[in-house]
């Protein structure tokens, strides 16, 4: 089982977390390639946070492995070789046990006693109850939004929406996702509240997983990206009753494109 390596792993406790409360992301740094990178990164850290004492090896693992799951490279059931990825990291296992025990935390993986550690398999019914919860978190998210966003702040939105055109023109559902986590996260942080923000973060790298399914379906970048236009023009027109509407409705056509595919 070989992972694909993730350039450049970084320390948890850096700076620019862009899953972090409070905090928005700026879009448009660097080069494309590396806008995706720092972004998977970010992601990453903010579900590591108050995950002290695992090793900068460790941490590496578990992120080309975290990245393998979310992006669908290692499917529900596929068994992980922890004696692989110590060889293929010129490493201990320990460092490999460190990491498979952070994926365990993540919900990612399901590590039994005396037996081969296997990415974790999902029901329809845990991917249904996540995406409520995360429709009724984003819809106080517009609320707020639209009560405490500036102006400019709306206008951060745009540089992402543009970023999303963009990726859903080039029918890149990686770049698309992975921009799609900064949009939301920018969003999150323009409602000003720490709480709601930490309970968007603590749904953690299983939610991911499941967006990023939704998006990789056939048709659903354009859907996605003709969502992200109605939002973003609600909280220009500072309308809460339709950002509202939009953003529920935005959620809950993710789960229904995954419940229609039979993928779980």
């Amino acid at each position: 089982m070989d992972v694909t390596p993730l350039p450049g792993p970084g320390t948890p406790g850096g700076s620019g977390l862009a899953g972090a409360p409070g905090r928005a992301p700026a879009p448009g740094r660097g080069t494309r390639e590396a806008d995706i990178r720092e972004l998977r990164q970010e992601m990453l850290f903010s579900a590591l946070r108050g995950s002290e004492g695992s090793s900068s090896l460790a941490f590496v693992i578990f992120q080309e492995l975290a990245i393998s799951i979310v992006e669908g490279r290692l499917p529900p059931g596929e068994e992980v070789n922890s004696a692989e990825l110590a060889r293929q990291f010129n490493t201990s296992r320990t460092p490999v046990r460190e990491a498979l025990l952070l994926l365990e935390r993540e919900g990612l993986v399901i590590v039994p006693p005396r037996r081969r550690p296997y990415v974790s398999p999902v029901a329809i019914s845990q991917v249904r109850e996540i995406y409520e919860i995360r429709a009724s978190l984003y819809a106080l998210v517009s609320e707020l939004v639209v009560e405490r966003a500036t102006d400019d702040d709306i206008l951060g939105l745009l540089s992402w929406q543009a970023m999303l055109q963009r990726d859903a023109d080039a029918g890149d559902v990686d770049a698309y996702f992975w921009h799609n986590v900064g949009f939301r996260n920018a969003e999150a942080a323009l409602s000003r509240n720490f709480e709601l923000q930490r309970r968007l973060s603590s749904l953690g790298l299983q939610m991911h997983r499941f967006r990023y399914v939704s998006l990789s379906l056939p048709g659903r970048l354009l859907h996605s990206l003709a969502d992200h236009e109605r939002l973003v023009r609600a909280y220009t027109e500072r309308d809460m009753a339709l950002a509202v509407a939009v953003t529920r409705s935005l959620v809950l056509r993710g789960y229904r494109a995954i419940e229609r595919s039979g993928r779980f």
